[in-house]
This record gives structure tokens, sequence and C-alpha cells, in this order.
């Protein structure tokens, strides 16, 4: 099947809606999801949006927790602009129907959660905000937009000189191929989470659009910096769902099965202290061979504030009347992704993209929490308007890139998602040695790695195509951990325990022909117009 848009989105998370949200209403608008609407990671985001919309609150002092809690390895601009927009893009939410949570005085009741230094964290539903937001934006979705589930997008289609990115190639669950040509195609995709055995994500989220652009040509920058999020739910050695920041951010508190408090003397913000400093202490009593639980007896009514959290407990046979839930860390959020400019556009013309599969430069080596659902709102909102200014447009088609040689099934039928999650938490995981990272890229190049990139994806099934996505990820994060010679954020490495200077602001840059490092102090790449 072919068809035709004006702007194609890949994904139906909460970049991608707002997106589709502030697009024209005379633009054609078609959203491509490989699962469901409602199966993304915003849908199932318990956390809420950090927004200075309080008056006791700055935009200054969210400027600066982002900073700190992402060891200063940001485009400062950009987190100045997340900021500054942010707070407004979510007044305009509220004052258009979304509903939050409210004090008894009908304001704003606002949360605390680490690295935080206000209140600011705005909720719907409680632990429910991702599906209240997704639900709200759905249901004011304009009539332009065209939704269409269980297509899996999987390949670029590129004009004849691979110069620009002119549409893209997609196959349904029984297989067949479509064409859906557009001049501008958003990847909105989300991050990698199920690169890793345990994680707080979908398991849809491979890194299909990470892989589709890098396959592309496009630049994919700092994929090293992956953040673990310190408490999912753990029980009988896998990972039942996730456990907010929130929760601490209530009063919870970390403890081992001595009932020790494990933040105690570790950092000033103890419980409350960055995900990466949490995380790395609750690996390491687990390592020692200590199971650590969350403490929430200090939480009046949690039931009533954690209505997701005690249906997921319940589901899975831990008691919340016991008031301890036992906690592991998993992969949760990618702060590196597809380089993109202020606008969105990546380094090939006619692509972009927006949300966690998006490099833009505010997540530092450790995002802030609640600050993923406010980026997608906020680029989101400005990826439109960009594209706005380039609308309407002559749709002729050109003439288009095909792969010499076509992978198929058989040759990749010995790749296997289970082992490849264990190898990449064992060399690129909370953790990394270079011995374990050099040995792990060694082997993703003996398993083909080179040809899976090069190749054209047409005749492996929806299964393989995600697996070659998902060893083409964990080649991307191990080679960049690899390269970067100290630890930061969500970087740890095992023989250089500090931040060096030398690195701070440098980017480890990844196309198809080459890596390098890239000279940094905070610059935001020169703007780039595509269209």
């Amino acid at each position: 099947m072919d068809k035709q848009a004006d702007v194609i989105i890949v994904g139906s998370g909460l970049a991608a809606l707002q997106l589709a949200h502030h697009l024209h209403s005379t633009s054609h608008v078609i959203i491509l999801t490989k699962t469901k609407i409602r199966q993304s990671n915003s849908y199932i985001a318990q956390g809420g949006i950090a927004a200075v919309i309080d008056k006791n609150d700055s935009i200054h002092s969210h400027i600066e927790d982002t900073l700190k809690a992402g060891r200063y390895h940001h485009f400062t601009e950009e987190v100045k602009r997340l900021a500054s927009e942010g707070a407004t893009a979510v007044r305009e939410l509220i004052e258009g129907g979304l509903g939050i949570d409210r004090d008894e005085n009908g304001q704003p009741s606002l949360g605390l959660e680490g690295a935080h230094s206000a209140k600011r964290i705005v909720h719907s539903g409680g632990d429910a905000t991702g599906r209240h937001t997704v639900e709200y934006l759905l249901a004011t979705l304009p009539a332009n937009v065209e939704m269409i589930e269980g297509e899996m997008a999987y390949e670029c289609l590129m004009s004849e000189d691979r110069s620009r990115c002119i549409g893209i190639k997609t196959k349904n669950k029984d297989g067949e191929r479509s064409r859906y040509w557009s001049p501008h195609v958003v990847l909105a995709t989300g991050g990698v989470g199920a690169v890793y055995p345990a994680t707080s994500n979908q398991p849809t989220m491979t890194g299909d659009g990470i892989a589709i652009a890098f396959r592309a040509g496009a630049e994919v920058i700092d994929m090293e910096f992956v953040q673990f999020h310190p408490t999912l739910l753990f029980k009988n050695g896998a990972v039942r769902g996730l456990i907010s920041e929130a929760v601490r951010g209530a009063g919870a508190t970390l403890i081992d099965e001595d009932g020790l408090l494990l933040m105690e003397g570790v950092h000033p913000l103890k419980d409350l202290a960055p995900r990466h400093i949490t995380a790395y202490e609750i690996y390491k009593a687990r390592a020692k061979g200590k199971d650590i639980f969350l403490d929430i007896s200090g939480i009046q009514q949690f039931e009533k504030h954690f209505p997701t959290i005690t249906a997921i407990c319940e589901r899975n046979g831990v008691p919340i009347r016991e008031k301890l839930l036992p906690v592991a860390p998993g992969s949760h959020f990618l702060m590196g992704g597809v380089s993109v400019d202020s606008n969105g556009c990546t380094t090939v013309p006619g692509l972009y993209a927006v949300g966690e599969v998006a490099h833009s430069g505010v997540h530092g080596a450790n995002r802030l929490a609640s600050n993923s659902l406010l980026e997608g709102i906020v680029y989101g909102k400005r990826l439109a308007e960009f594209i706005n200014g380039h609308l309407p447009v002559d749709h002729q088609r050109a003439n288009i890139f095909h792969y010499g040689k076509q992978l198929k099934n058989e040759s990749v039928i010995g790749l296997s998602k289970k082992e490849l999650q264990v190898r990449t938490m064992r060399a690129a995981g909370i953790i990394r040695a270079p011995e374990s990272l050099e040995s792990h890229i060694n082997y993703l190049k003996g398993q083909g790695i080179q040809q899976w990139i090069e190749n054209g994806l047409d005749e492996l099934d929806r299964d393989n195509i995600e697996q070659v996505y998902m060893h083409i990820n964990s080649y991307l994060i191990s080679r960049a951990a690899f390269l970067r010679r100290e630890s930061r954020g969500a970087h740890i490495r095992t023989d250089i325990a500090t931040e060096e200077a030398g690195w701070q602001g440098k980017q480890i840059v990844q196309t198809k022909n080459q890596i390098q490092i890239r000279g940094g102090q905070h610059e935001r790449n020169s703007i780039r117009i595509h269209a």
C-alpha cells in the first residue's frame, strides 16, 4: 500500500500527540504506531510534569536543578528554553482542559521528586499523569489527524542520492509492507529500554527510531547516557512495574533487609538524590546479596495517593499493608539519541525527531525527574511551529534509493533478544568496565553488526527487525561508553571513578561512517533548516 501525507509522525506518545495538536488543521497528518495508541511509555508514566507554575518557585531554580542533576553536560540555552517555555505550555494545557490534582483550596497540588529544590511536579490522577495527559490529547485531537495502529516503521524512504528522507516504510503484523510518503517525517518512537533485561519501559521500546535514523545517515549523540530508575518493583527475580520517585518525594525511604537507611550519609538529599546516585547505591547493596526495600510507613493513605502503584503491588502479591516494597534498579530513560537542533531537525533533511528518541541537549548526563513529559510538551509544540512554517508542500515523489542487498531472515536467525539483553547489561549497565565493553563490541562485530547497518530490511519479519534494532542500539551505547573515559551522571566507569574536566560538554557523535568526539562547552549545534 502507498499513502501520502503532509506530515508523518512515527509514534503515539505525548510528544507525538502534542506535535499533532499544533500542526496546521489544513494539513493531512498521519500518526503511525507499531502497537496500540495507548501502549506508549507516555501512557504508563506515573511521574508528573516538572513545571514552574507556583509563585514561590522560579525558572532559575528549575534550570539550576536540571543542570546539577545532569552534571552540567547540557546545551544550557536549551535548558533555559525548556524551563521557560515549559511553564507556559503546561499552563496552556491546564487552561485548555487538562485536569490536574488540586488541594482543598483548589490550588495545584504540586509534588516533590528527586534532585528538585521545590515542589513543582504537576500530577493528574495521582500516579497516572501520563495516562490522563495522553487521554486528554487524544480526546481533543484535530480532525485532520489520521491514526494508524499496528504499522511498524522500519526504514526511511530516501531520495535516490540518499540526501533527503521522503517517507517511511512499514510492516503490519502479517508482514505486509506499506510506503508512506511525506516531505516531513517525524520520529517520536521513545527510547531503548528493552535493550536491557530489567526496564520500566514497554517491551516494545527497542530503539526503533534511533536505528532508523542512524541507518539513514543521521548523527546520534551521547548514547552512553542511559538512566536507570532506582525503584522498580522486584519480586521473584523479575521486574513487576515501576514505583514512581514521587513515592520517595512523599516520604518513603530506602532501607536494606536489616532495616538500615541506605542513603544516610551518601548524599545531602538522601532518598531524593539524583537517580544515578540512588540507583548505584541500590546496585552495590544488591551485589553484596542484600535485598532493598522502599519503606512507605511514613505515607498516610498510600492507596489513595498512589492508586496505580497500589494496583501493581496487589497484582503481584506485594501487600501494601506490610509497608515494605522490594525494589531494584532498571533501565528507564535515554539521555542521548538522534541529534537534533532547536527545532527538532536531524542531520538528514526531511527527517525530524522529538521526545526521548531525540538528543535535544536538555537532559545532560542524567535526566532530572519529570522533565521527560515536559520535553515532549515543549518540543512537540516547537517542532509543529517549525513545520507549519514550511507548509503546504508540493507532493512530488522523487526516485528512491534501493539497497543493493536485502537481509534474509536466515541471516539473523541466531540472534537472541534475551542473550543480547544480558550481554548489554553486563557490559553497559549501571557500571561499565573497559574490558567488558571492548569484549561486547567485538562480540557484536562478530555477529555481523556492519551488514545489519548497511543492508536493506524489506525481507525480514518484524521480530527479526526488532532484534537487528536492539543489536544496533547496544552497539551504539557500548561504543560511546567505551570511548568516554570518565564517570559522569548515568555513565559510571570502574576504571575512572571521577568526572574529568576535559570531558565536560563534549559529545560522542556516531554516524554510519565514523565515531568522533565533538568539543562542547554547552554549545548547541547550529540550527539546520531543511525544509
